[in-house]
């Protein structure tokens, strides 16, 4: 069975889907979490079959689909993506047993088991083709999901979130199609295949204008500023569960893809284009967190919150260097349950109150207190407070960075000293002082099914902010290679010199050793 389990993973929920269809409406939940959990448990079992000390891929499958061109189905998984896909796997079954009684509950859970189909294709898939497939059709369930079942502006809402990511992606697709055409020129033979595609070493002129074709479907996925104006609109519309799945999973394909596609393809490029990408990260730190501090919706708090932290992420990613991109990769990580979490704590209020301004509340640490516990234990991780999961991710990706650039790093830091204050801010005005507001003296506190979605994700904050190990030697060990792959396909000084040379290191690091 390991020997299909990607396949079964990515299927799996579809078919599942499909038969929900001939489920009883009453009987719907309980199906939906019961595929869910399997999947889960299976997400669970590739984890713990997955060799941590190996860097390459693992558990792949091959077919050929179209020969004649090298389109395959090819899939496989190494520590970059693995947690994602564990992740993926978690926050569908957490989705799906915390859904509030909503409209056409049974169509809701059938959409979001076709969206984890999607997603756990994007991040196993090995085949440009085949990654491209996945990624668009991750946006027809989204797209149902906020047009269906989101607020007043839901279809503006919706549209929007479709035609920007639509059109960053069809660029992407002409670098994609210019990939396999400089793979066919070079070696005579069609392939689309990313690992093949690994071998190539471009001239840094074609390295500019590739690295750019992709960078625009990446950004906008992300989504990085100037490109950002979708999320808050899509996250402000979209149901909680929408939120929590958009937030957690979907925002990770784009930064996800960079370190999958934009480093080990574009080297050179990535290092000519390191520090504008940087400035435009700082950007998106400060920038949405400022915007954040001046909203009266806590839910486009936490929406601005999201968008800020990628920008830590991105910053990660172009350290360009082991430390920046294993941080990168354990805050995405880090971002999705801490964010995940926080969306399905703005549901929880909603639900028992319609509203998400923050005036309409006050006092609420006294009517629901494990309310309020949890939801300061997860902003005390948004913010970056030690021994929580994000601190870790944000401490190494700042490092990683720290060694391109102190001035920016140090901004960057500053920068997020800013999250602190609208945090911290949001939860004075909802949770201390009086009740005021009469609806509010009487409000029931965290039920036994919410605790059950919460409880996991609370543990999970600290025992990965405590002891990231587990998580933290796979992503290194592939990281490495990645690092390795591109400092040998270098081609100018420049990308030498800020791309570690991992095999030098270490040589370095023994002999030191045996002097001694």
């Amino acid at each position: 069975m390991l020997d299909n389990i990607l396949s079964i993973l990515i299927f799996f929920p579809a078919v599942a889907g499909i038969f929900g269809f001939m489920i009883q409406k009453d009987s719907m939940r309980a199906y939906g979490v019961s595929v869910a959990t399997i999947e889960f448990a299976l997400s669970l079992w590739l984890w713990f079959s997955f060799d941590s000390d190996a860097s390459g891929m693992q558990f792949m499958e091959q077919v050929p689909l179209i020969e004649a061109f090298g389109i395959s189905y090819i899939v496989g998984i190494d520590g970059i993506s693995l947690f994602i896909v564990v992740l993926a796997a978690f926050f569908t079954m957490i989705g799906i047993a915390s859904l509030s009684d909503t409209k056409n509950v049974k169509n809701m859970i059938i959409t979001l088991l076709m969206l984890q189909m999607t997603m756990v294709g994007v991040f196993v898939a090995l085949d440009a083709i085949l990654f491209y497939v996945f990624w668009e059709l991750s946006l027809v369930p989204m797209l149902y999901i906020i047009g269906a079942w989101g607020g007043p502006l839901r279809i503006y809402a919706s549209v929007k979130f479709f035609l920007y990511t639509f059109a960053g992606s069809l660029v992407m697709l002409v670098g994609m199609l210019f990939m396999a055409y400089f793979y066919y020129q070079a070696t005579g033979v069609w392939s689309f295949a990313i690992l093949d595609w690994h071998r190539l070493i471009l001239p840094e002129n074609f390295q500019l204008w590739l690295f750019l074709a992709f960078f625009i479907g990446f950004a906008v996925k992300v989504p990085m500023f100037p490109f950002h104006t979708w999320l808050p609109y899509a996250h402000g519309q979209a149901p909680t569960i929408g939120s929590v799945i958009l937030a957690a999973i979907l925002l990770k394909m784009g930064t996800y893809a960079f370190i999958r596609f934009s480093l080990p393809l574009f080297p050179d490029a990535a290092t000519f284009f390191m520090f504008p990408i940087a400035i435009l990260a700082i950007i998106m730190i400060v920038y949405t967190a400022m915007v954040a501090y001046a909203q009266e919706d806590i839910k486009q708090v936490v929406a601005y919150s999201s968008v800020s932290h990628m920008g830590v992420i991105i910053l990660g990613i172009f350290a360009l260097n082991v430390e920046g991109i294993t941080g990168s990769i354990f805050l995405m990580i880090a971002h999705g349950v801490v964010s995940g979490a926080l969306f399905l704590l703005v549901g929880v209020i909603y639900d028992r109150r319609h509203t998400k301004q923050m005036s309409e509340f006050g006092g609420l640490a006294s009517v629901m207190p494990r309310y309020a516990t949890i939801f300061g234990l997860m902003l005390m991780a948004s913010v970056g407070m030690p021994l929580t999961i994000n601190f870790v991710g944000e401490f190494l990706s700042l490092i990683g960075f720290y060694q391109q650039s102190h001035t920016l790093t140090l901004l960057a830091g500053m920068a997020i000293i800013v999250g602190a204050i609208y945090m911290l801010s949001a939860y004075k005005k909802m949770f201390f002082g009086e009740v005021t507001n009469e609806k509010n003296k009487n409000l029931p506190d965290l039920s036994k099914r919410e605790l059950l979605a919460l409880i996991p994700l609370s543990v999970i904050t600290i025992w990965l902010g405590i002891y990231p190990k587990p998580v933290l030697d796979p992503i290194n060990n592939s990281v490495e290679s990645v690092v390795q792959l591109m400092h040998d396909k270098s081609i100018t000084d420049e990308a030498k010199s800020r791309i570690p040379n991992l095999v030098k290191d270490i040589v370095i690091t023994r002999t030191s050793k045996e002097a001694q």
